[in-house]
Formats: C-alpha cells, sequence, structure tokens
C-alpha cells in the first residue's frame, strides 16, 4: 500500500467515526417523534435504491452468487437488525456514560482478539501502545462529561448490552472482511444491508399507525435525509473500504473519535460545556491513533491487499 494512499484510507475512517458522532445530536432530535426502530429502519430501508443504483453504476451489476447468500443474510441479521435494537436499548437501560463507554471502548480490544479468527492481522507492539492510549483518552472523554460511570444493579441491564454491543459490532466487522476479499465493499455494504431490512422490517409493524406523519416537520425530513445519504451510503462504503484496506484491528480503534465528535456537536449547537478532562482526553486519543495510523503494514497483508485491488 502506497504512503500516500494509506493517508487517505485513515482519513476516511476519521470523517466517517465524525460523521456518526455528530449523528447522535441528530438522532436525539429524532427520538423526540420517532419510534427508535422505526427511524432505524427508515435509515437502512431509504439507503437501499441509492446503494443499487451506485452498485449499477460503478461495477455493472447488482447480484450476489446464490451460495453467499446464507453468508450475507447472518451478517445482515447480526451486525444491521440486532445491532442497531441492542443500541438502542443499551440506550434505554442504563445512563448515556455508560452506553457510550461500553459500546465504544471495548469494540477494538474484542477486534484485536477475535481478529485472527477471520484474517492474519498480527497485534503488534504499536498497535497495543497506540490502542491504549486510545482507550485511557476515549475514557477521559466520556467520563469528563458529568454523568460518571454507574454501576449500580438498576443498569446492570443497560450495562450487558452495550457491552454486548462491542462483543458483536467486533466479530461484524471482522465476519465482513473474508467476504470483502470476494466482493467490492460497495457490494457487501449493500446486501448486508438488504438483509438487513428484511429482518429489522417486522419489528416495526406496530409503529407505523402510532406515528403522526402528517406533524413531520423540515427538521425531521433532514434528519432522515442526513441519516440515509451521510451516515448510511457514504460512511458505509468508506468505512468498509478502508477497514479492508487498514485491517479490522487498526480501523475499529478509530471509533474512538465517535463520542470526541459527539461531544464537539453537543457543544456547538445544543450548548453543553467541554470540561478540561474531555479536552486531555481527545488530545490523548488522538495521539494514540495517529500512533497507530504512523505503523507499516506487513508485506503479507500489502500483497493480498494489492492483489484484492
Amino acid at each position: 500500500m502506497k504512503q500516500d494512499r494509506k493517508w487517505l484510507y485513515y482519513l476516511g475512517l476519521v470523517i466517517c467515526a465524525a460523521v456518526w458522532g455528530a449523528n447522535f445530536g441528530v438522532t436525539r432530535k429524532a427520538m423526540e417523534t420517532f419510534d427508535p426502530i422505526l427511524f432505524a429502519f427508515l435509515r437502512f430501508s431509504l439507503s437501499l435504491p441509492i446503494f443499487f443504483l451506485v452498485l449499477k453504476i460503478r461495477e455493472g451489476s447488482i447480484g450476489i452468487p446464490l451460495r453467499a447468500v446464507l453468508h450475507f443474510a447472518i451478517i445482515g441479521l447480526v451486525g444491521v437488525t440486532g445491532l442497531e435494537i441492542m443500541v438502542v436499548y443499551s440506550i434505554k437501560y442504563t445512563t448515556l456514560a455508560n452506553a457510550s463507554l461500553l459500546n465504544v471502548a471495548p469494540w477494538p480490544i474484542f477486534a484485536a482478539l477475535f481478529g485472527p479468527l477471520f484474517t492474519r492481522e498480527r497485534i503488534s507492539r504499536r498497535l497495543v501502545v497506540g490502542g491504549v492510549a486510545a482507550i485511557i483518552g476515549v475514557c477521559f472523554v466520556i467520563l469528563g462529561g458529568g454523568e460518571g460511570f454507574n454501576m449500580s444493579s438498576e443498569h446492570m441491564t443497560g450495562n450487558l448490552l452495550a457491552l454486548s454491543v462491542s462483543i458483536i459490532g467486533a466479530l461484524y466487522n471482522l465476519a465482513c472482511m473474508p467476504l470483502m476479499k470476494q466482493y467490492s465493499a460497495l457490494r457487501v455494504s449493500t446486501w448486508i444491508i438488504v438483509f438487513g431490512v428484511l429482518f429489522m422490517f417486522p419489528l416495526t409493524i406496530g409503529s407505523w399507525g402510532s406515528m403522526d406523519w402528517s406533524g413531520l416537520t423540515a427538521s425531521h425530513y433532514m434528519a432522515i435525509l442526513y441519516n440515509v445519504i451521510i451516515c448510511t451510503v457514504i460512511t458505509f462504503i468508506i468505512w468498509n473500504d478502508s477497514m479492508f484496506r487498514i485491517g479490522a484491528a487498526r480501523a475499529n480503534f478509530f471509533r474512538y473519535v465517535v463520542p470526541a465528535a459527539a461531544v464537539a456537536v453537543g457543544y456547538m449547537f445544543f450548548g453543553e460545556s467541554i470540561s478540561l478532562l474531555q479536552f486531555a482526553g481527545t488530545l490523548f486519543m488522538a495521539g494514540g491513533l495517529v500512533w497507530i495510523s504512523l505503523e507499516k503494514k506487513d508485506a503479507e497483508a500489502t500483497s493480498l491487499i494489492n492483489k484484492a485491488v
């Protein structure tokens, strides 16, 4: 992988994570009107025509082999339907600080631990050092917000769900890697979402009739548009492509940009304050991510990527 191209992929990961972080503020407003699962369904289902159009234009076809259907269906069920629902209910049953910390912080650790089951990525000393620095930084960002981490029994269900998000999310990312050796990141993203939407639809049936559709305003439509175009179509393609070329273990540490971006959006648009601990945590996290990004991938991984391109 050429050095100049490598930086583009790392930049892509940072941009995607920042967009997802900014989406916390957008989604917070949308949840005042929409049922959470219905909003997730709208986000993914409305993105599908765009995915198929782009796939047809770029690659000339939109299908997948019949032998791959079960593989895509399982990943779509777990990585889109299951993961989205778990995120929603983890937030419902625990504090925002708990959910943010347990959803985000352990994810890259599990990706690194489970990585050898799916890929040939090695766990280097640089990755460990940079990862530890990034973990400390993201903990400062989340816990510096004032809510604190609450381990009381009333939040245990939500805490366990939030931790499960990290485990299942890491496995979902890693399970995509073998598929992206055979198909493009665009085709993988499209068909995973197809099956995710199919499995999610039955869970929304009770919500359609209870929605006040006539009461939707321009801000609601803008929230949907932002989620469909930017948070789903653009970021899914960029993230999956960059993750494949950088490696799942390294790429997932860049998820730590998400809470930092959410804090920045809260400060700029919702009048929330930023503590000194959060600012220091952002610097610490950024240092860890830069340290990780300076590592060169081994020759075997590079030759595999060049072969796949």
